[in-house]
This record gives C-alpha cells, sequence and structure tokens, in this order.
C-alpha cells in the first residue's frame, strides 16, 4: 500500500548577516559559532516547541573541514543548547548544500519518520577557501577531455555560458550593478529585518604594557557586501579575471562569504500539538545534471523539475531566489526559462549579498519564507547551479 506523505511547514527561519571573505566582519568568527547562533535564534522564534521533539539537525557545507569540519552539525546542536537527543548530520551538494539540507529534513517528516527537524547551512569561506585546504582530483578527470569540466573552475564555466547563450560583457555588468541597486534599496528599507539575526563580534586583543586582555564587540545586523558606490563606469573597468579575452569579472561575479542560515520543519502534528505558527509550506524540490563545464545553466533543469513536481507554472512563482553566482548564468537562465525579472531577486542577489557557498540554500530559504508573507504572497523559489555540473531548486508556498 502506498504511503501518504504529509505536509511539511516551516515554523521558524533566520540567518545571521554575510560577511566578506576573507578580509570581513566575520574573519575571525568560526563557522560553527555562526551555525550556533542561527539555530539558537530559529528556536528563540518557537519558545512553545518542546526541543526534545527535535528529531535531527542536517546542515549543509560546501567544503566540510577545518573549522567546519568533525561534523558541524552535531557539534552546533550541542553547542545551541540542544538536548543530547537530538542528532546531528552535515552534508554537502556545494552550493545547493543548504536547499537539498531543507528537502531532506522535509522529506523525513514527509515520510513519517521524523515530527521536527532543523534544516541549516553554514559556510566560512574566510576560514575554509574555495576548493578546501587540500584539493586533490582524481587523476581520471584528466584522462578524457569529456572529463575536463569537472576540474574546471567556476568562472571559467561562467566564460562558456556567456558565450554558449550570448550573454554580452554590458549585459552582466548591467545585471550587477542593479543587484546592488535592488540590495542598498532593500537594506534601507528594513526588509532584511524579518530574517536577520543580528551578530555580535567579540574581538579580544592583548594589551602588552598590563598583560590585561581587552576585548571590543561589535553588533552586525547587516549583509557587508552591497555598495552603495556601485556604478556602470566601475564595473566596466574591471578586467576579465578568468580568460583573457573574456567578459566575467570580479564585479559581475558573487563574492566570496562567511554566514549560515536556519529553519524548522515540522509536520501538522506538531504544529497543533506545541502551538506553532506556520510560516510557509514546502512544496518540492528537484535537482538534475547539467554538463559540468557549463554548470551555471543547472537551474534550467531543476526548475521545470520542481514545478511538475508541485502541479504548478512559471507563472505561479512570485518570487524567484536565483543565486547569482555569475551574472553570466543568472541572464541565461532567465533568458532561456523567460523569467520575468521583476520577480528574479527583488532585493539583491549573490553579486551584492554574497554567496557563502553550502550556507547559500539555507539563507536564502528564510528571505523567501519571509519575503512571501511580507508582500502577501503564495509561491516562491530557492534555485541555483552547483559545481561539477548540476541545479536545485525549491518550492515554498505561503500559509
Amino acid at each position: 500500500m502506498a504511503q501518504t506523505c504529509k505536509d511539511v511547514y516551516i515554523v521558524a527561519a533566520t540567518r545571521t548577516p554575510i560577511g566578506k571573505a576573507p578580509r570581513g566582519v566575520f574573519k575571525d568568527t568560526r563557522p560553527d559559532d555562526l551555525l550556533v547562533h542561527a539555530i539558537a535564534n530559529a528556536m528563540a522564534q518557537v519558545p512553545t516547541l518542546d526541543p526534545a521533539s527535535i528529531n535531527d539537525a542536517i546542515v549543509g557545507c560546501a567544503f566540510p573541514e577545518g573549522e567546519q569540519g568533525m561534523n558541524m552539525a552535531r557539534i552546533a546542536v550541542l553547542l545551541a543548547g540542544l538536548p543530547n537527543t537530538v542528532g546531528g548530520v552535515t552534508i554537502n551538494r556545494f552550493c545547493a548544500s543548504g536547499i537539498t539540507a531543507v528537502s531532506m529534513a522535509a522529506n523525513a517528516i514527509a515520510m513519517g519518520e521524523a515530527e521536527v527537524m532543523i534544516a541549516a547551512g553554514a559556510e566560512s569561506m574566510s576560514m575554509v577557501p574555495m576548493s578546501g585546504n587540500k584539493p586533490s582530483f582524481n587523476n581520471a578527470i584528466f584522462q578524457k577531455d569529456e572529463n575536463l569540466g569537472i576540474a574546471y573552475g567556476m568562472g571559467m564555466t561562467a566564460e562558456k555560458v556567456a558565450q554558449q547563450w550570448g550573454i554580452s560583457r554590458d549585459a552582466q555588468d548591467e545585471f550587477a550593478l542593479n543587484s546592488h541597486k535592488k540590495a542598498i534599496a532593500a537594506q534601507q528599507a528594513g526588509e532584511f529585518n524579518d530574517e536577520i539575526t543580528p551578530f555580535t563580534v567579540v574581538k579580544a586583543t592583548p594589551d602588552l604594557s598590563t598583560g590585561e586582555i581587552k576585548t571590543s564587540s561589535k553588533v552586525v545586523g547587516l549583509d557587508e557586501g552591497p555598495r552603495a558606490d556601485s556604478s556602470i563606469e566601475g564595473l566596466t573597468k574591471l578586467r576579465p579575471v578568468f580568460a583573457a579575452k573574456g567578459s566575467v569579472t570580479a564585479g559581475n561575479s558573487s563574492q566570496m562569504s562567511d554566514g549560515a542560515g536556519a529553519l524548522i520543519l515540522a509536520s501538522e502534528e506538531a504544529v497543533k500539538r506545541y502551538n506553532l505558527t506556520p510560516l510557509a509550506k514546502w512544496r518540492g524540490f528537484a535537482v538534475r545534471g547539467v554538463p559540468p563545464e557549463i554548470m551555471g545553466i543547472g537551474p534550467k533543469e531543476a526548475i521545470p523539475a520542481v514545478l511538475k513536481t508541485a502541479g504548478l507554472k512559471t507563472s505561479d512563482i512570485d518570487w524567484f531566489e536565483l543565486n547569482e553566482a555569475f551574472a553570466a548564468q543568472s541572464l541565461a537562465v532567465m533568458k532561456d526559462l523567460e523569467l520575468d525579472p521583476a520577480k528574479v531577486n527583488p532585493m539583491g542577489g549573490a553579486i551584492a549579498l554574497g554567496h557563502p557557498l553550502g550556507a547559500t540554500g539555507a539563507i536564502r530559504a528564510a528571505t523567501v519564507v519571509h519575503a512571501l508573507r511580507r508582500h502577501n504572497l503564495k509561491y516562491g523559489m530557492v534555485t541555483m547551479c552547483i559545481g561539477t555540473g548540476m541545479g536545485a531548486a525549491g518550492i515554498f508556498e505561503r500559509v
């Protein structure tokens, strides 16, 4: 007999501000501390929930080593003060790690394996660099031409997408400028207030004359990346960084970043039992593969797949959080799927706000959940391309 899947609700969603890497506000802040902060404050949003009812915490991280190794999920659960009974597992699907964590948590509830789950993501690109501290490619990648795309740097895949989809340098720079403009406008209007939990950075400095340790603190409440002084003149002056005659620059690419986000998901029974207020309903997830050398086009395949699963059309989605890994790939996806630009990243994207890799899916999920309620919209989507050639997309419904 086929099992009927249960409805899954998001009952809490928050994130830290996003810091610039490697010299931003969180350069000395451990990613597990950012994760603890996100989890603890997600829990604070549901004071009637019994922490012992949480079955597991699934945490996405693109490079789970160093300061974000050792099964960061379980460590963060314990440091956040949750009961020993709450499990924790760290998962990796590169840039889609955070939204994959949400999907996996939702699946556990939908199948009746859990009642309450934590889904989160955390990444410090200040402490663990792109590709990790000790990258080591399988030699088989270099033995066949068809495998070389696996080893391409992300920038080169963006150049290939720009070439194949005819995305001009001017279009990329204009897209990047608009990302900053929208992000600054959203910050000034307080649009991020619902989703961000401010983080206090504490700095300890030794006083050699007295032998004392002096501490200072700074409350970080906004994303560090958006630039009010960004201009088309400044963007056009930047040189391509991945190909001598290319069009992809530091200015029209996502920023390296540090940050964390966390959501709490619950079954309908748990919502009633603990008197919780649902923020949104989870409607589905899809991941699809594409050639690694054009990995940026991944959402073009994942978006139609998840829409089919949810029984929806592109026009039904009111808010797209399309991760801006590069302007070139974002524009290519929008072009092929004929997405309404007004619905895509209304508050800016990763070019302005930053992209802390494995955390981004959870962070942008918090964005969508709160934006749908704030603007009285029905459906929102989080979607992104993924290294080695994939795309992922998840749908949320306001309730």
